[in-house]
């Protein structure tokens, strides 16, 4: 029996999720509902062009001119920003290098499509914060009660490991080695694990809080009051109280939005503080791209100071040793005149 084309290009589809995303590429929950999000705008843009249902698009209508529109009308008319639109371009080249993997005959319009070149976006600069802010954070929550030790183990953990908010939330007690070596293991994007190492004061933070869990009957580490894993807003909103507190007595950090993904900006600054190499910052992160790792050297205005100052003094130039101007008593006459 032969193919419908609208059943060619579903099929394609349901690869391309299933297949394609998860199994192959080992892609987030996360991942998978942004390019369905992003599949389904485009097919209903395809299907409205067209004047037709969903199922009378076909695999002849996946086509250059149709992404350019597409992509067109996102910003017109759905006022999306460019980055946005870069976003759910990523994920339309996603779905069309599948397509020349598995549809030969249409190789060439798919190629036209994948050519399509992303629009310059201006990223802003990273927030982070300096080592103080950090310090004036951490010294908010009190340890010595159990929502207390339970934020600072927290706050400190993120910083510690710039571990994302969902790999924080979705922590368990068998990721963790509290004794020598002292270390956790982090479950990232893309199903890919890192091993990290934690600071004494850290795993003694998580050690403590560890004396009043019962692993066997909820393994997260991180729990709200219900006793359930902390979600990323419950982590969130425990950030910015204590973030609230913390700027009474540093009046600057309520000049910078800070959110959990800030911590781990702050991580990454401190490394390269540090001297660490950009390519083990990198690792350490967990980034797939060396390129994204160095958007903090671009941040990071103190190691920008620190460049100009060693260049000053490799330069040996020296400063010009101008006289003094003193005024003349026939000038102070005329100033005075005046």
């Amino acid at each position: 029996m032969k193919t419908v084309p609208s059943a060619a290009l579903f099929t394609r589809v349901e690869s391309f999720f299933t297949d394609n995303l998860q199994r192959i590429r080992g892609a987030s929950e996360h991942t998978v509902h942004a390019y369905r999000d992003a599949l389904k705008l485009f097919f209903e843009f395809v299907a409205a062009n067209k004047r037709c249902s969903l199922s009378g698009i076909a695999l002849d209508d996946m086509t250059a001119e149709t992404v350019s529109q597409f992509l067109l009308h996102l910003e017109m008319d759905r006022s999306n920003s460019a980055a946005t639109r870069n976003c759910r371009r990523s994920a339309i080249r996603s779905f069309f290098r599948h397509l020349l993997r598995t549809d030969i005959v249409h190789s060439q319009q798919y190629a036209r499509a994948l050519a399509i070149p992303a629009k310059k976006v201006w990223h802003r600069p990273a927030t982070y914060l300096e080592a103080d802010e950090v310090r004036a954070i951490l010294a908010r929550p009190n340890p010595a009660t159990v929502e207390g030790g339970r934020d600072y183990a927290l706050l400190l953990f993120l910083y510690n490991t710039g571990a994302r908010v969902s790999e924080a939330a979705n922590l368990c007690w068998s990721d963790l080695e509290l004794t020598a070596p002292r270390q956790v293991c982090l479950h990232g994007k893309g199903r890919k694990d890192r091993l990290l190492p934690l600071w004494r004061d850290t795993a003694n933070a998580l050690h403590r809080l560890r004396m009043g869990a019962q692993p066997d009957r909820q393994p997260h580490v991180f729990l709200n009051r219900r006793g359930e894993a902390l979600s990323r807003d419950g982590i969130a909103y425990i950030l910015h109280r204590h973030v609230q507190g913390a700027t009474q007595v540093l009046p600057t950090l309520d000049r910078k939005r800070i959110t959990p993904h800030v911590l781990r900006h702050s991580c990454a600054v401190a490394l390269l503080q540090s001297g660490t190499d950009i390519t083990v910052i990198r690792d350490y992160l967990g980034h797939a791209s060396i390129a994204t790792t160095g958007r903090y050297v671009t941040t990071n205005l103190q190691m920008k100071r620190d460049a100009l100052e060693t260049f000053w003094q490799h330069a040996g130039i020296r400063p010009a040793r101008a006289k003094a101007w003193k005024p003349t008593p026939d000038l102070l006459v005329f100033l005075d005149s005046l």
